[in-house]
């Protein structure tokens, strides 16, 4: 079975076509490929599917192996993947998640996909929760993307020891389940400056989900107005508030092509 690998922002991830079949043990498949020194290397695998209702899902699994609901980079990959390779001749798509169908404006140059527009419905964000995490203090914003996140605001993201402090965030009693966790930063109402912990991947260049996460928490503190660039290691999104609903838009790019040898099993 051949593969594409794809990245937005520098959040990567291992594209399998299962609209016709997929490998077996797709969470040890997960877990070998996104190896970064003994497999492809990737933040985890997307399989793009046949829709449910929409017209294709994405169902994808972390670095460890653990499924994952939705990632905001992933599906404007998986909305150029399926253009580019001449899937479909629709700029405008609904793609079922685990986290429910999200809409696609796929944004073309040169006969492929550049941008895309996803709808990411609406943030939900809980009260503050006061914790203590490896000996320091956190006021962490529970928001929910479809996924659940923990927004930190701090002075300056870039000083934190996320690849100390993730970990014991993400698992944090005080906050109910497994979070992605973001350090993020408003130095005024229209910039973002974020970085993120994501659970099942660690440290990653973006997050698409997470970055609608802080903005979200970001506008119900009034930090910030409803239109911003959110600033990641891997580069900048935009973001919009209309009504409830919160548009990113982003790049997708393709990485390369290669050929998985790995055990399929036939699901026509």
């Amino acid at each position: 079975m051949r593969f594409t690998k794809m990245e937005g922002l520098g959040n990567d991830y291992i594209y399998l076509n299962c609209l016709e079949e997929e490998p077996e043990n797709l969470p040890e498949l997960a877990r070998r490929l996104s190896r970064r020194r003994f497999g492809v290397g990737a933040d985890g695998i997307i399989c793009v599917k046949p829709g449910r209702g929409g017209d294709f899902a994405m169902e994808m699994y972390n670095a460890d192996g653990s499924r994952g609901t939705m990632c905001g980079n992933g599906i404007r990959c998986v909305g150029k993947y399926v253009y580019d390779k001449g899937l479909t001749r629709k700029t405008c798509l609904t793609i079922d998640t685990g986290a429910g169908p999200r809409s696609l404006e796929l944004h073309i140059m040169g006969g492929e996909v550049d941008r895309v527009t996803v709808d990411m419905g609406a943030v939900r964000v809980s009260p503050p929760v006061a914790l203590e995490a490896a000996g320091e203090a956190f006021t962490v914003i529970p928001a929910d993307v479809g996924n659940p996140h923990g927004v930190i605001f701090c002075k300056d993201p870039e000083s934190v020891e996320l690849e100390r402090l993730g970990p014991v965030l993400e698992r944090h009693p005080a906050l109910g389940e497994r979070r992605n966790i973001e350090f993020a930063a408003c130095p005024d109402r229209e910039h973002i400056f974020i970085r993120v912990w994501e659970r099942g991947s660690g440290i990653t260049l973006a997050c698409g989900t997470g970055a609608c996460a802080v903005f979200g928490a970001a506008l119900r503190e009034n930090r910030c107005g409803p239109k911003v660039k959110a600033a990641l290691p891997g580069g900048v999104l935009a973001l919009e508030r209309r009504g409830e609903v919160v548009f990113m838009t982003g790049p997708a790019r393709t990485v390369f092509e290669g050929e998985l040898l790995w055990p399929a099993k036939n699901t026509a």
